[in-house]
């Protein structure tokens, strides 16, 4: 991105000074509401703004949907994003635009020009699972308010932990990528680490502005948290660890980015994947490298 014009860079100022945490939680409240005028109200602004494609979700009626949200975080209809057909791919976990993918430089990940940020910020966890995936692979992928915002696998794995870091709610657009350093380390974020056949892999949900709720199939919803550190969190013992390729893991409210990472040495991204690219749940992001003798 060149350099930022003032509107840009007032966009960004205000956020430093809104009340962010107390925003999101107004929203919280507005979007699920089930009082009839008002869930239209939103549901069709919304439609007006956004023009969201309804054809592929499960309900295609947006005025059926009994809240903001539940129309917001809408299922599919079955069969609307296949898994890959090779069985060594590397399935998109988001419909989105891919913001950054490459390898990281040593324990570094880059985020927009001039900035990056370390995985010891990303992942604020022990220095074991920064060494796990230093040198290897990253994708941040942004979800727009206009997209699909259902998480899904990009690999069959075993769920081996899960952590929430409280922080900020800055929007994560690409304007704000380009003015706000270490933006995806400072932003609220849950943490997945998975285990699949082949070796572990990393799903980081961040969470934005009016995101001040996110949900997981082993956590239910995860709202945001007093102040302080990182904090585990600990799976429903009734439901299953683990979930194969292209099982839905965790939905956001609101536009958000979710970080994929990989250990150096499990696999590579497709030559074209780059920033600007659009790429949808299921969609072959690249391939596991051959399983060693």
């Amino acid at each position: 991105m060149g350099s930022a014009t003032l509107r840009e860079r007032a966009f960004v100022a205000l956020q430093y000074l809104l009340p962010q945490h107390l925003l999101s939680g107004v929203v919280y409240r507005l979007t699920r509401s089930r009082v009839g005028w008002l869930k239209n109200a939103l549901i069709g602004a919304f439609m007006r703004g956004f023009k969201p494609d309804m054809s592929d979700a499960a309900l295609t009626d947006p005025h059926a949907y009994s809240s903001f949200n539940a129309f917001f975080t809408r299922a599919l209809r079955s069969g609307a994003r296949p898994p890959p057909a090779e069985a060594d791919a590397i399935a998109s976990p988001v419909d989105g635009t891919v913001s950054q993918a490459g390898e990281l430089r040593e324990d570094r990940l880059y985020q927009a020009k001039g900035h990056d940020y370390t995985l010891g910020q990303l992942l604020a966890e022990s220095t074991d699972y920064v060494e796990l995936f230093r040198g290897g692979s990253f994708a941040t992928i942004y979800l727009a308010p206009f997209n699909y915002h259902r998480i899904h696998m990009p690999l069959g794995g075993l769920l081996r932990g899960c952590w929430h870091v409280p922080g900020s709610l800055f929007s994560v657009n690409q304007t704000t990528a380009a003015l706000v350093p270490g933006l995806f380390a400072r932003n609220e974020r849950i943490i997945c680490l998975f285990e699949s056949p082949r070796g572990p892999f990393a799903l980081v949900l961040v969470g934005a502005l009016f995101v001040g709720s996110m949900r997981t199939f082993w956590h239910g919803e995860v709202t945001p948290r007093r102040a302080g550190g990182p904090s585990p969190l600990a799976p429903d013992p009734n439901v299953p660890l683990g979930l194969p390729r292209g099982a839905e893991m965790a939905r956001f409210n609101m536009g958000s980015t979710v970080i994929l990472l990989l250990p150096a040495g499990l696999g590579s991204w497709r030559a074209n994947l780059g920033a600007g690219q659009l790429v949808r749940v299921g969609e072959r992001l690249g391939q596991l490298r051959p399983a060693g003798p």
